[in-house]
């Protein structure tokens, strides 16, 4: 008997922050905001290459960290990554394309993702989002994401997204940017 949920398409799930949603870069605002002083410079992204956020501040700050992704406008705020928007439209054409978070960290974020994607990403329908804990439930063929944890226990094919915390990260394919990922989806003889 035929799968009544088999696509005829090959499925890719994306996942949100540090993939389409700038979510490292509004943590670090916010916390360079609240915290950087003539005698305690900005923390930078390229501080962070093989570490989190949590390993350079001092540990009375870890509290704060955790409040900002709290925050009700946290994720509703996020700046979209240059081309996510283009290149998913362009991957809808030829995929099942599925937006796939792990919400569950930060309940909170529901709502405000919700609205995040409606505003940045209209063309993709409700019924393609899914708000998840652990991504190996997902029934995908790939699963684009900066998370490793979550790389690791997917079935399908992992495809690591470069986010200054996963920088020494091995064993995924690896896209640096959205036209990495449109030339391995949609032109690979670029």
């Amino acid at each position: 008997m035929p799968d009544p949920h088999a696509s005829a398409r090959q499925i890719i799930a994306i996942d949100m922050d540090e993939v389409i949603a700038d979510s490292l870069g509004e943590h670090l605002r916010r916390y360079n905001r609240d915290y950087s002083s003539p005698s305690q410079p900005p923390i930078t992204r390229e501080q962070l290459r093989g570490r989190r956020l949590w390993q350079l501040a001092p540990a009375e700050h870890h509290p704060i960290l955790d409040r900002y992704f709290r925050d009700e406008d946290f994720f509703r705020v996020l700046p979209v990554m240059d081309d996510a928007q283009r290149v998913i439209q362009r991957l809808q054409s030829r995929y099942e394309v599925f937006i796939a978070s792990a919400a569950m960290e930060v309940p909170i974020s529901f709502a405000a993702k919700f609205a995040w994607l409606a505003e940045h990403f209209p063309f993709i329908p409700p019924s393609h989002i899914v708000f998840c804990g652990d991504k190996s439930i997902l029934r995908a063929d790939f699963l684009i994401d900066d998370n490793p944890r979550q790389l690791s226990s997917f079935h399908g094919e992992g495809i690591i997204y470069t986010c200054p915390a996963n920088i020494r990260v091995t064993g995924y394919r690896r896209v640096d940017n959205w036209q990495q990922v449109e030339t391995m989806f949609l032109d690979p003889e670029s």
